[in-house]
């Protein structure tokens, strides 16, 4: 992939990490397939982002809405040369609190629809000559984490699923490799700080052992997803990156 990217689809682009991605996409000349869950949100991102932003909305864990989306990202943008796998979602809490309900929604989230919406833009992105698909995971799927036991069992998946399909992949000229954000400023970080005071005292436990002693902005993270997905990173393919200020140094 030696040119710049010109047609990108980012999930859980209505806000945080996913619309700060699809903004520096935009930034370098890309169209960009914005996809939220919910409508408004998608259309809100995309009235902000300008004429190169597409919405699109729907649930990526219901294994036909995604690809319904997918495909009509792609035919849309006229093909597809970057896949941004955003959308994810958690619950601080301990494992022996969950539920059924609760696993299959965060594994649908975290797991299987990053499966489903890799395994329907490849063809697409193969026959146009290649293209960079970058995954946001978590070093909680490397190293693990309280609370977040099932979560990292998701993330820890994606990983493996990203360094396989890297290895699979690279004789297409597809490079497949994941970010792993730190604590970031985030809805997500907001909601789970507002579980209960078990979780939050275990979040600002792990904020406090940050070496470098800040959080991330969104944008921090975004900066190195578009780094991977793009041309500078030509031979970059199959890692995982992590941007958490030093917390996690694996």
């Amino acid at each position: 992939m030696g040119a710049g990217i010109t047609r990108a689809i980012v999930t859980g682009a209505g806000r945080g990490i996913g619309f700060s991605t699809a903004r520096r996409l935009i930034e370098q000349g890309a169209r960009v397939a914005v996809l939220a869950q919910h409508r408004p949100s998608a259309e809100e991102a995309a009235a902000t982002l300008g004429e190169r932003a597409v919405p699109l909305a729907g649930d990526l864990a219901d294994p036909d809405v995604n690809g319904q989306l997918m495909t009509a990202a792609m035919d849309v943008l006229g093909g597809v040369d970057c896949l941004v796998n955003n959308a994810g979602w958690t619950l601080t809490q301990s494992f022996l609190a969950e539920d059924r309900p609760y696993w299959d929604r965060i594994v649908g989230v975290n797991l299987t629809a990053v499966i489903w919406s890799i395994h329907t833009v490849l063809p697409r992105m193969i026959e146009g000559g290649g293209g960079s698909i970058v995954n946001v995971v978590s070093d909680a799927g490397r190293v693990g984490m309280q609370g977040e036991a099932v979560y990292a069992a998701a993330k820890g998946g994606v990983i493996a699923l990203s360094k396989s399909l890297a290895q699979e992949m690279a004789r297409h000229r597809v490079r497949v490799n994941c970010v792993a954000p730190g604590p970031t400023h985030t809805r997500v970080l907001e909601e789970n700080m507002g579980v209960g005071p078990e979780a939050h005292k275990k979040i600002e436990s792990m904020i406090r052992r940050i070496p470098l002693r800040q959080v991330a902005e969104p944008e921090d993270i975004a900066a190195a997803i578009v780094f991977l997905a793009g041309p500078e990173a030509r031979q970059i393919t199959g890692q995982v990156l992590s941007v958490s200020g030093g917390l996690t140094m694996v």
